[in-house]
């Protein structure tokens, strides 16, 4: 009888105790820091509008750098983010706390998620684009269901994230984060080795396991880098710290996009035109219309082949060639083996430049998470901490 009573005591004390809660965080009033809001988004809008311009083709050009328009937003953006730095060093309540890179746990977790955000952005969109204007069609698949099979055949990764994520994040939490997300970059860096290692044409399974081992490497640091930049951070600035890792992680992907779309168009800049007139004139289109296709800029291929559409078929169409040739030209041009098979090699040379580089990403990440030091205590992480830790914290072997 007296454990019912103390079980319904119990239960009946939930409720109230949960309306009784108060909110015990600390709040403090703070002005809106107007400079440090204009310049910091009118800064990192221009720089990624001039990558995003950049990326297109320009007089002749396969891609627009040398476009005076992008050369003047990158440098403006560029002027307006060093105002911003200026800025928020010289206010009493900036909207970036610069003093928290004074800690060296938050320093290296960001330069990390920055970097890993980089790597992992534009690298999603190479592997849509190797399934859907290669892979996808040549094993039957018809262009316009491409973008579904795509997602489908790229599940792998995101359970390999899933899986390690959580995972990650409790052994994070028990044996610190500078092990786990060092390791989880050094999975990440190695899956992208293997991956250059691949044939245009793959063996599915294989393609599988090392997307798979590169969402595993990926969940392997996202948390374990989360808990270290959180928890290195004093209470009070907690807020902060988490809006500059959510900007730092956004602005990687987004960055990760031109960087990446820039090297798949460079290497395919240089052999694509050559292959794709050659192969053109081989099925009847006449010498001026294959060179003037062949002429196109890259991202023209690529973008259509995004969108699940075949590059030869609407090319050809659009200029009013494709019914003149024989049925047999017809039927190898509009094909699902013509455009991927063409386009294979070029491609191979774009992806090994492209992952070459995610690799090399993915070391630089793997050496700032190995310097990020031990468990780092804040002076404000609770009484007893706060009594015993100097004015800077105090950092713990993990």
């Amino acid at each position: 009888m007296r454990r019912a009573r103390g079980s319904g005591a119990r239960q009946r004390t939930g409720p109230a105790a949960y309306l009784r809660l108060r909110e015990t965080g600390e709040r403090h009033r703070a002005r809106i820091d107007w400079w440090g809001n204009v310049t910091f988004a009118v800064g990192l809008g221009a720089i990624l509008v001039g990558i995003t311009e950049g990326i297109q083709p320009y007089h002749g050009h396969s891609m627009g750098w040398a476009n005076p328009t992008v050369i003047g937003l990158l440098a403006g953006g560029l002027i307006l983010l060093i105002a911003f730095g200026i800025i928020e060093s010289r206010i009493a309540e900036p909207m970036f706390q610069l003093s928290l890179f004074r800690i060296r746990a938050f320093t290296a977790g960001s330069i990390a998620g920055l970097v890993v955000a980089i790597a992992r952005g534009g690298q999603q969109f190479m592997l849509i684009i190797w399934l859907q204007g290669i892979w996808l069609p040549l094993h039957g698949y018809s262009f316009s269901d491409t973008p579904l099979w795509a997602g489908i055949f790229l599940l792998p990764l995101t359970a390999g994230f899933l899986i390690s994520g959580p995972t990650s994040g409790i052994l994070s939490d028990r044996f610190g984060s500078r092990g786990i997300a060092t390791a989880g970059m050094t999975v990440f860096g190695g899956s992208f080795i293997g991956l250059m290692l691949l044939p245009a044409n793959f063996p599915y399974w294989a393609f599988a396991l090392l997307i798979a081992v590169n969402g595993i490497g990926s969940g392997m640091f996202a948390a374990p880098n989360s808990s270290s930049i959180m928890g290195s951070v004093p209470a009070r600035h907690r807020g902060a710290a988490s809006g500059m890792r959510s900007t730092f992680q956004n602005s990687g992907t987004a960055l990760s996009i031109g960087v990446f779309f820039s090297l798949m168009i460079a290497g395919l800049a240089e052999s694509l035109p050559k292959t794709l007139t050659g192969g053109l004139e081989q099925h009847g289109v006449p010498p001026a219309v294959a060179h003037q296709i062949g002429s196109l800029p890259p991202v023209s291929s690529l973008f259509a082949a995004v969108l699940g559409v075949n590059p030869v078929q609407h090319l050809l169409a659009s200029r009013h060639v494709l019914a003149t040739l024989p049925a047999a030209s017809q039927q190898v041009l509009t094909g699902r083996a013509f455009f991927p098979e063409l386009i294979s090699a070029p491609f191979r040379q774009g992806l090994v430049v492209v992952f070459a580089v995610a690799a090399g990403l993915a070391a630089v990440a793997a050496f700032a998470s190995l310097l990020r030091g031990g468990r780092y205590v804040p002076p404000e992480s609770g009484p007893r901490q706060a009594a015993e830790a100097p004015a800077q914290g105090t950092t713990t072997s993990s």
